[in-house]
């Protein structure tokens, strides 16, 4: 009898792979705001940790009591005025529709659609840079170098995510990584399928640490593992 594979056990479900959803803070998103034209006043109430996330959170309030919570960009401080809108100006912590942001600002937090309170570039240190404006929409280049274009109503923070740094702190014993992960509902250690025996994985099993075989695109969940329906095998002939 063989053993169920990670991404089978992951499938299934189960307390190892359960989200500790009860942790979050709420949803961490722009506020639904119908201004169109001009810009709606908030103030940063506070500077809070939400488990599993690495970049900050800032809890704002406006000054007809609509609380949010929002992705905090670097220099962001309690007691400090943002504004929301298309004629807020282009401060760090502003949120402004692309339209209106220039060539070369580094944003964060940019909205995938129009409304949906901010999709993309939410990781601690991260930004996109805004590149051009078409009117097919405003182009952004991404960290990775990608480029995507956003429509002109998606909303984005002006600046760079806060905690930056936070890649740079070492860690010291993998207790450590299991609590990151386990906050993240992500399994950790993960054993390479080449390291176990034949039983519990295609990949496992020979005298020598070898790769899989090229597996068909129809192939079961339990077999589907490693180079999935490649192109071609084999050494390239000149």
């Amino acid at each position: 009898m063989g053993k169920r594979q990670v991404l089978q056990r992951r499938g299934r479900g189960g307390s190892v792979f359960k989200s500790p959803s009860w942790r979050r803070l709420g949803r961490v998103g722009y506020p639904q705001i119908t201004e169109e034209t001009g810009s709606v006043e908030f103030t940063v109430k506070d500077i809070l940790h939400e488990s599993g996330r690495a970049a900050p959170v800032m809890s704002v309030k406006s000054q007809s009591g609509m609380n949010a919570l929002m992705i905090a960009p670097e220099g962001c401080f309690v007691g400090q005025k943002i504004y929301i809108g298309p004629k807020a100006a282009l401060n760090v912590g502003n949120v402004l529709p692309l339209s209106s942001v220039p060539e070369g600002t580094m944003v964060c937090n940019i909205e995938g659609k129009p409304g949906d309170g901010g999709r993309y570039v939410r990781s601690a240190g991260g930004y996109a840079t805004v590149v051009s404006h078409t009117p097919d929409g405003v182009l952004c280049q991404f960290p990775s170098g990608g480029i995507k274009t956003f429509p002109k109503e998606c909303r984005a923070t002006v600046g760079i995510v806060a905690s930056g740094g936070i890649v740079e702190k070492p860690v010291l014993k993998a207790g450590s990584n299991y609590h990151k992960y386990r906050a993240r509902s992500v399994k950790y250690p993960r054993v390479r399928g080449k390291a176990m025996s034949p039983y519990a994985h295609p990949h496992g099993g020979g005298a020598h640490p070898k790769g899989g075989r090229p597996v068909a695109r129809n192939a079961p969940p339990g077999q589907k593992v490693g180079i999935i329906a490649s192109r071609r095998t084999g050494r390239i002939k000149k």
